[in-house]
């Protein structure tokens, strides 16, 4: 079956509520039928009032929004084929497990033969069959969860949008619901638009990820496109841990550069944003990427002092002083034959010029 590569699609859409601010700016937006895309950013970068038009609880100011090929912007929400979840659970609490399932079923007149027969294979895909008679205030909140996850799907909608459904768990519960939301993305094939500003979140569960700041979307990728090579700085620095370096460009080709440092040292990157000679640049190097003591030959190396030494199980967080930045990052995995780190000591640091990428100066 061939899916609709433009299954919901944002088309220019702008979003003001005063009329003079603008929160959302000319998105264009398209997502394939099935996909899980999650909208990923700060606080006030529009992703959640995105999700807010898509439901149908803002309209847009300007622009359309499609779903599956229909103009959907003036259709109450109801009439969307949208399921919905929220970070609160929005359970009824006076129904039972059942009787929340059944609402949305009911409100579109199906069948209680049908009904139960939706509601009991909402159940077991969240693993709550045998909980249809429990009250919300019964449950534990990643039981309340699992049930308000069951509810947006029993009705088979188009499409599923979850706006922060974890954030209330604790850091255990959550990553196991990260798991299991995805399962069931995968097994049912639905359409999933997630909004988070949890970065951990939207790496583990999507297929793309769409990151938001002052209402633009500044990248749209797969998680590993999205870690390993941002497009802009903002980008970078939101993802992940990043060590960064100011400068300017002295030399440059059409694979590697030269940058001249603040601290008047020198580095090799990657010409991704800044290309030019006498271009000011932020170069943007993930943390794993560099490593002590290289035996390969590597065309950055430089000596730095170790400042902080943080055990974290699976691997040592360093900072360290490199090249005028007191804030470099290193990360090691601990093994047996872990090498001996020492608070103050000097070491030796390599890495490559493709995976230190010169980017926008940062502002």
């Amino acid at each position: 079956m061939i899916k609709n590569k433009e299954f919901v699609k944002f088309d220019k859409v702008d979003k003001s509520y005063d009329g003079k601010v603008l929160v959302v700016k000319n998105l264009d937006l398209d997502i394939e039928e099935g996909e899980f895309v999650t909208m990923l950013g700060p606080s006030g970068s529009g992703k959640t009032t995105c999700l807010m038009m898509l439901a149908g609880f803002e309209t847009p100011t300007h622009g359309e929004i499609y779903l599956d090929g229909k103009v959907i912007s003036n259709i109450p929400p109801h009439k969307r084929g949208i399921g919905m979840v929220f970070q609160n659970y929005a359970l009824f609490p006076h129904m039972t497990v059942y009787e929340n399932l059944a609402f949305p079923l009911k409100v579109r007149k199906i069948p209680k033969d049908e009904a139960d027969k939706k509601i009991d294979k909402a159940l077991s895909m969240v693993s709550l069959q045998g909980f249809e008679a429990r009250m919300p205030m019964q449950l534990s909140g990643g039981q309340q969860q699992r049930v308000a996850v069951a509810r947006s799907l029993v009705f088979d909608p188009q499409v599923v949008l979850m706006d922060e459904p974890l954030g209330a768990l604790d850091k255990n519960l959550r990553e196991s619901m990260q798991y299991e939301i995805k399962h069931i993305h995968e097994s049912i094939g639905v359409t999933v638009v997630y909004v988070t500003h949890d970065q951990t979140e939207a790496l583990t569960m999507s297929n793309r990820i769409a990151v938001f700041n002052d209402g633009k979307v500044q990248q749209l990728s797969s998680p590993d496109e999205l870690y390993e090579r941002p497009v802009n700085s903002f980008v970078a620095k939101f993802i992940g841990e990043n060590n960064t370096f100011a400068g300017e460009i002295t030399e440059a080709s059409s694979d590697k550069c030269k940058v001249k440092l603040k601290s008047g040292q020198e580095i090799f990157a990657n010409p991704i944003v800044a290309k030019s000679k006498g271009e000011k640049t932020t170069v943007s190097l993930r943390p794993e990427r560099a490593i002590i003591d290289p035996k390969t030959d590597m065309d950055n190396h430089h000596k730095g002092k170790i400042e902080e030494v943080i055990y974290h199980g699976d691997h040592t967080r360093l900072r360290v002083d490199l090249l005028g930045n007191k804030e470099f990052i290193l990360k090691i995995p601990n093994s047996s034959s872990r090498m001996d780190i020492k608070l103050g000591g000097e070491i030796s640091i390599g890495w490559n010029s493709i995976d230190c990428r010169a980017l926008d100066p940062q502002i």
